[in-house]
């Protein structure tokens, strides 16, 4: 199981789809009902909420060398595999047969600043292409600190310090952090122009990356 990563998980399974001729057409679909295992005596699961993207990819023969250029996957499901987890409720008492999402935010943290730059690095390297290239980096919506603190690090890696204004959409302000749900939807609010400072044409290249349950992390470079 990906959890939150799945929705990139599903767009790699297809890209192996279609480069190994078995499928013309795939719908990849992410969706989450968190509210079903939140504790909502645990403070941790405010940022949870529910969520649904589904996408449809084909495989076309083209000259413009569009769609999945390279991605890259890692898993460490040893000493990381209990991160995210099911555990009773933090209320007193709570019966400790009902289970509800908990994790260990410290170490997701951690973790991901870590291993996160780490892979979309090596899809950026995989594909021959430059950071600089990059137009759009559409992450897991985790929450704000996170994902800024891995954006900082991936230029790190390239000794760059500034980082290009608007690079990272985010909407996990607005609808929460939905699993594997979250890039679906915040690619499709980017691509209908519901923000003025973020657009995407024909040739970009942008990143889809991703970390959760697991642990797991997975990471595309896909041009437009």
């Amino acid at each position: 199981m990906f959890g939150c990563p799945g929705w990139v998980q599903g767009v790699i399974q297809a890209d192996n789809y279609f480069k190994a001729g078995s499928a013309k057409k795939v719908l990849v679909i992410g969706t989450e009902t968190l509210s079903r295992v939140l504790d909502v005596y645990d403070r941790d699961s405010m940022i949870f909420s529910d969520g649904a993207g589904a996408t449809v990819l084909e495989y076309k023969d083209n000259a413009t060398n569009s769609g999945v250029l390279s991605w890259s996957v890692q898993s460490h499901c040893i000493d990381e595999a209990f991160y995210l987890y099911l555990g009773k409720s933090n209320f007193p008492g709570s019966d400790p047969r009902i289970r509800y999402i908990k994790m260990k935010g410290r170490k997701v943290y951690e973790y991901a600043m870590q291993h996160v730059p780490a892979a979309m690095k090596d899809a950026l390297d995989k594909a021959g292409v430059s950071i600089t290239e990059v137009k759009k980096v559409f992450i897991h919506q985790a929450n704000e600190k996170m994902d800024e603190g891995i954006i900082k690090r991936l230029y790190r890696l390239y000794g760059l310090k500034e980082i290009p204004e608007h690079i990272m959409p985010m909407n996990i302000h607005k609808l929460g952090n939905s699993s594997v749900a979250t890039i679906p939807t915040l690619f499709d609010m980017v691509r209908k122009g519901h923000w003025d400072i973020h657009d995407l044409q024909e040739g970009d290249i942008i990143m889809f990356a991703s970390v959760g349950a697991g642990m797991n992390i997975n990471a595309i470079c896909y041009r437009m």
